[in-house]
């Protein structure tokens, strides 16, 4: 009789970051936050390319924040791999209080040293602003939740917001406070690949794969 092989175990768990399709305010340089704005022909193009290459990577679970601009993001992509999506509010843009709905221009013009500070992720410089922490908790345990309904060897898919992806990056790759500002902020449908250490557990426990992927 010929050799039974030893079962193979299921490979480690992969977590999708991927950010929603481009909006008229987002080529016009205006301030979102949690504003509902829809994706403009642009964006609605990206999010029907995406969709293809996110069916690809055979998800087997779908979140998404509960916005407007990613839950046009997420349609496509849910028809392409058959999946009902789950939308969470935690998976939301931060919130920029008085900031928001802002150009650029407008913001440097009425508070020009905040404004370089925002453009260089230190959001906490707006006093309105949801802060840092808030959103890296509320990031943090909702794909934490999301990563633990994952079954080993599988990957799921968070469709999110920019800021939101890079301050969750750091914090699920255990990086120092403040480190996530050495991500370039994500291009429109860009995505983030995380996978497990799998003789690790908590903050760390996931390795970065690839950054800013586009379709």
């Amino acid at each position: 009789m010929g050799e039974q092989r030893a079962e193979r175990a299921p490979g480690p768990r992969s977590l999708i970051l991927l950010r929603h399709g481009r909006t008229a305010w987002n080529h016009a340089g205006r301030v979102q936050g949690q504003l509902e704005v829809d994706l403009d022909e642009i964006g609605r193009e990206q999010a029907e390319r995406v969709a293809e290459v996110m069916a690809a990577l055979s998800p087997s679970l779908l979140w998404c924040s509960d916005l407007a601009r990613t839950r046009q993001t997420c349609a496509p992509v849910a028809t392409a791999t058959g999946l009902v999506p789950t939308y969470d509010a935690r998976l939301r843009e931060f919130f920029f209080g008085e900031r928001e709905g802002l150009t650029h221009t407008e913001y440097a013009e009425a508070a020009p040293e905040e404004f370089q500070q925002f453009r260089r992720g230190h959001y906490d410089a707006c006093p309105s602003a949801e802060r840092t922490s808030a959103v890296e908790v509320r990031m943090t345990t909702v794909l934490g939740e999301l990563l633990a309904a994952t079954e080993p060897g599988q990957t799921a898919l968070a469709v999110s917001h920019g800021a939101a992806i890079r301050v969750a990056t750091g914090a699920l790759l255990g990086w120092p406070d403040d480190a996530f500002h050495t991500l370039r902020g994500l291009d429109n449908c860009g995505w983030v690949v995380l996978q497990e250490h799998p003789d690790l557990h908590g903050p760390g426990a996931l390795r970065l794969v690839a950054y800013n992927r586009t379709a």
